[in-house]
């Protein structure tokens, strides 16, 4: 019954949701404040922090309710890394509703 209930649910979200991908170009120093922000807007389901290089540095799912003592220790990470590097990107995963993709392309 969980297997079922749990493909009913993957199927559901394919249907329904729809990834999109930007990519983010910031300072070091900047990375911290950026993350924290993205985290907020609700709709992200992945950060990825590539050097200047195009080089993967960290990568990290987000999730629903993803908030407080959870997500400390990563942006402790996120903070240490920061400190380290000077310019990098962001590539950021988000959720977009199709109803909503199939406007934006109308328009």
């Amino acid at each position: 019954m969980y297997k079922l209930a749990s493909f009913l649910s993957q199927y559901l979200k394919q249907i329904f949701m729809a990834l999109s991908k930007e990519s983010i170009r910031v300072e070091g120093e900047k990375v911290l404040n950026k993350v924290k922000e993205l985290v907020k807007e609700g709709n992200v389901r992945k950060i990825t922090i590539h050097d200047k290089d195009g080089k993967e540095l960290m990568s990290f799912p987000l999730s629903i309710g993803v908030v407080g003592a959870v997500f400390a220790p990563v942006l402790a990470a996120v903070g240490a890394l920061a400190a380290l590097i000077g310019e990098c990107s962001i590539t950021v995963e988000r959720e977009e509703k199709t109803a909503e993709k199939e406007e934006k392309e109308k328009v």
